[in-house]
């Protein structure tokens, strides 16, 4: 039976763990800063709270969750146990940092995939954009994807545009969650009870992103086709170019682009 180890049970190490219990076939380890926070989260999920160290010596697929300025350390403190290792597929979370800088910490026998994933995982809408280090063979990929895919969308990206996609659906979500807050907060200025409006703005989003999956047409196509000549819709659209809505949302994703990168440094 093969192994996964995490290390880092923040948010999204929590998420990848959950997804990884539903494999049967593996045994689970999880580590974190927090022992206490490992023991409980392995207790839900039938798996094992261990240490950093257990998690090397043990597993055969490590995820780590760890923040980009730990990474280094943590694989400096477990550099004899790689050493002593055959090979080990190790699955980097963190921003920034790239496959070049994650290769030259540890020996060439391991393999490094660079992924990000977004908190969507949870509820299985999640996007998974990953990059495979240059030594990662067929087997490897096949084994990653089999154990992610039940989570969502997973996307093969040069890791030139890994740092795009994390700007756009690492830090996505939150702008939607904005937007559907904002949403339901003019409905609530309009007269309506918070949880009714909160309800509408929730099922408007997630009916319109079905929309631009199910039809394949572009979102400006379908922003027309709501559109009616003289209409309401077409007065709120005049009123969010005029106040900007549309260049904010691109500044922010071009923003948290450039945080992603500083991050990497």
């Amino acid at each position: 039976m093969k192994t996964i180890g995490i290390i880092g049970l923040g948010n999204m190490g929590s998420v990848i763990a959950t997804i990884a219990a539903k494999h049967e076939t593996y045994q689970l380890l999880l580590a974190n800063r927090t022992h206490e926070k490992a023991v409980n989260l392995a207790e839900k999920l039938n798996a094992t709270a261990v240490t950093n160290r257990q998690v090397f010596e043990q597993a055969n697929v490590i995820f780590l969750g760890v923040k980009p300025n730990q990474i280094q350390e943590l694989l400096e403190e477990n550099k004899k146990i790689l050493h002593q290792r055959e090979s080990i597929l190790l699955i980097s979370m963190a921003a920034g940092v790239t496959l070049e800088q994650l290769e030259s910490m540890t020996d060439t026998r391991h393999r490094w995939i660079r992924m990000m994933p977004n908190t969507p995982l949870q509820v299985a809408e999640g996007v998974i954009s990953f990059s495979l280090g240059k030594n990662v063979t067929t087997s490897y990929k096949e084994e990653f994807v089999r154990l992610l895919q039940s989570a969502g969308l997973l996307i093969e990206l040069p890791e030139s545009q890994i740092d795009a996609a994390t700007a756009l659906a690492g830090c996505g979500p939150a702008f939607v969650y904005i937007f559907i807050e904002a949403l339901a907060e003019a409905g609530v200025s309009m007269g309506l009870s918070r949880e009714v409006a909160l309800q509408l703005a929730t099922q408007t989003v997630k009916g319109s992103a079905s929309m631009v999956g199910e039809t394949k047409e572009h979102p400006a196509i379908l922003k027309e086709k709501v559109c009616s000549p003289g209409g309401s819709t077409i007065a709120g659209v005049i009123s969010l170019e005029q106040t900007g809505f549309r260049s904010s949302i691109i500044e922010a994703t071009r923003c948290a682009k450039q945080r992603t990168e500083e991050l990497g440094k």
